[in-house]
């Protein structure tokens, strides 16, 4: 390994343990206690090294929210994958039409992408709010929003699209079912609405927008 391969490799594993140490502070304290100077006293580093890597907190709450999306997009997938299977094995074990089948497919991966994303919101509170909430530096719905913002949608999009129904728009109909799953977790953990009615919210939700 040559000098400048090793230091572009220290170099990027000091940027993931900032990213790290920045996402652990948020979750345990909230993102007012991410300060430029405790980053520094924890990976043990001066702050004119954090600033080598970042201008300041606003980058890292980016470099955050890319990381969530990332995840995000990942954990809905593999809902939607473990759903099709499921929904496929069952209709294979009864006598179904396939239209029937078909429904109860599409059903299942909404309903599972549903719950995924309600789920991850509600085990990464911090994550969540640098993706959607604070100002991390990124645009959206732009042809410059980063990768992984554009690909956590896509991942909305695989599922939802073959909801919408006819003569609407795929893209514009996961916006909207986006819009609400990301208030009621946002709702829910405000303490706005009543946690035990978490399953009906989503199969209600199901119910009425998606054309199944």
């Amino acid at each position: 390994m040559s000098v400048q391969e090793r230091k572009e490799r220290e170099r990027a594993g000091r940027e993931r343990l900032i990213v790290a140490t920045a996402r652990e502070l948020a979750e345990q304290q909230g993102w007012d206690a991410v300060t430029t100077r405790r980053l520094a006293e924890r990976i043990e580093y001066s702050q004119p090294v954090l600033y080598s890597h970042f201008r300041g907190k606003r980058e890292i709450i980016g470099a955050v929210a890319l990381e969530g999306a990332a995840e995000m997009a990942a954990a809905l997938r593999a809902a939607t994958s473990a759903a099709t299977s499921a929904a496929t094995f069952a209709t294979t074990s009864a006598a179904t039409s396939a239209e029937t089948s078909a429904a109860d497919g599409s059903r299942a991966r909404v309903t599972a992408l549903a719950r995924a994303y309600l789920d991850f919101a509600a085990r990464n509170p911090a994550v969540y709010d640098a993706m959607f909430q604070l100002d991390g530096g990124l645009a959206f719905a732009r042809e410059d929003t980063p990768g992984p913002l554009k690909d956590a949608f896509a991942a909305l999009l695989e599922s939802l699209g073959e909801v919408a129904g006819d003569g609407v728009h795929p893209g514009l109909f996961t916006e909207v079912f986006w819009a609400a799953l990301h208030g009621l977790a946002t709702l829910t953990r405000a303490g706005r609405l009543p946690p035990e009615d978490a399953e009906r919210r989503v199969e209600l939700l199901v119910d009425r927008l998606a054309v199944i």
